[in-house]
């Protein structure tokens, strides 16, 4: 008989989880309070792009995959993974998704069960937060009665080359026999597994992870601005940095930052250690500060680009390719694409966007949706690439002669300007 696994929440990460655990031979239950989102994963629909509905109907034929948010489906669980969002809200985190998860999963937690806390958050929450309110809902002792481990995701949407089972997974427990239990799960679905000491340094891993990412992001994105002030082509200079072998990582300047990792991630390590240690992380503080004003920037250089055509920003024609927050996914959490065009609209300016990934929902307020046609170029005052989607037909928008603000560096020409 298949062990059974719960996968608590389908989204970017728990879908790919659930979905793995299937073509690992468990039976998994994939829990969504999303109804919707329930019909259409039982009907074959995937909402997550590194999902194909293919490989979705595949786990369904099996018969060991069914979407659901009747709780009476968790029962005799061998495995539970929580995969839940954790936003922050008003500069705080908010781990109600994982205090609700773990209420939910309580009461069918068994003798020799185990649960896994797969979502971003910060040291302390699996033993500190997770585990008291699974043991005192099923009124088991954390290691002794079940099992309680953390292993931080490291889904990238959209990365053709690394994702869930290529990507090595950090993987902790409570105790040793948690370690264990979370180490032959996650075996199972992916081809390299990290064992760490703790929980609290599995969730420090994540953490770590972005927050180095960020600060890097930022150092380009500063170094940009008084680039371009100074007259100085900034990314021939990382073009030439990026030859040296050793002693240096290549990270490139953009309109700002996207996603659930590094807008969110750090600010957690941050808001931790302020709240334990009474002081600053000032690196973080700093990234956040530059990173977050990236969109103000590249409006600014619109204006200066506009004026310099002897035109205003107010009823000018600007056409946005891109609405996520990185190439080839529809992920449009946190991106920064969104207050360009809500500040380019408060300026006056008619504002079309052409991103063939994001749903219409995800739109700003005052946009209007485009599809790069010759027509959308030909009207266009300027054109602004925020994102390079490989659907886009790069050549063509070059090609079209209007005036380009290139802010991902991905076209060239006479009429391109570079962020």
């Amino acid at each position: 008989m298949s062990e059974r696994a719960v996968v608590m929440g389908q989204g970017y990460v728990g879908l790919p989880v659930a979905i793995r655990a299937v073509e690992a031979g468990y039976d998994v239950v994939g829990f969504e309070l999303d109804e919707t989102k329930v019909a259409a994963l039982n009907a074959g629909s995937s909402h997550v792009e590194d999902i194909t509905d293919e490989r979705l109907a595949a786990a369904l034929a099996s018969g060991r995959y069914r979407a659901s948010s009747d709780t009476a489906d968790l029962t005799d669980f061998d495995i539970a993974v929580i995969s839940v969002p954790t936003p922050m809200r008003e500069g705080a985190p908010d781990l109600s998704y994982i205090e609700r998860a773990s209420e939910t999963l309580a009461p069918f937690v068994r003798e020799g069960s185990t649960v896994i806390l797969e979502s971003t958050t910060y040291p302390g929450t699996t033993e500190e937060l997770a585990g008291p309110i699974l043991a005192a809902g099923s009124g088991l002792d954390v290691g002794t009665g079940f099992q309680l481990g953390y292993s931080p995701e490291r889904i990238d949407p959209g990365n053709a080359r690394y994702h869930l089972e290529n990507t090595p997974k950090v993987v902790s427990g409570v105790d040793e026999t948690s370690l264990r239990k979370v180490d032959e799960f996650f075996s199972r679905l992916v081809e390299t597994t990290v064992p760490v000491g703790g929980t609290r340094e599995a969730e420090l891993t994540k953490l770590l992870e972005n927050t180095f990412r960020h600060v890097n992001i930022a150092l380009v994105n500063e170094l940009a601005v008084f680039a371009h002030e100074l007259g100085i082509d900034v990314w021939e200079a990382i073009d030439a940095a990026s030859t040296k072998p050793f002693g240096y990582m290549r990270f490139t300047p953009g309109p700002g930052v996207g996603g659930h990792c590094l807008p969110i991630d750090p600010s957690y390590l941050s808001w931790q250690i302020e709240r334990s240690l009474g002081r600053t992380f000032r690196f973080v503080e700093l990234a956040n500060d530059v990173n977050s004003h990236m969109p103000d920037y590249v409006v600014q250089r619109i204006q200066s680009t506009l004026n310099e055509a002897e035109r205003s920003v107010k009823g000018s024609n600007v056409l946005v390719y891109g609405l996520a927050y990185k190439p080839n996914t529809g992920d449009a959490r946190e991106t920064p694409s969104v207050p360009v065009c809500e500040l380019l609209v408060d300026l006056g300016a008619k504002v079309t966007v052409v991103d063939p990934h994001v749903a219409d929902r995800q739109f700003p307020t005052g946009t209007e949706r485009g599809q790069g046609t010759a027509d959308e170029l030909a009207s266009a005052d300027l054109v602004v690439i925020l994102v390079d989607h490989a659907r886009f037909d790069l050549d063509g928008i070059v090609a079209s002669g209007r005036p380009i603000l290139d802010c991902r560096r991905c076209v060239d020409g006479p009429n391109v300007e570079r962020l």
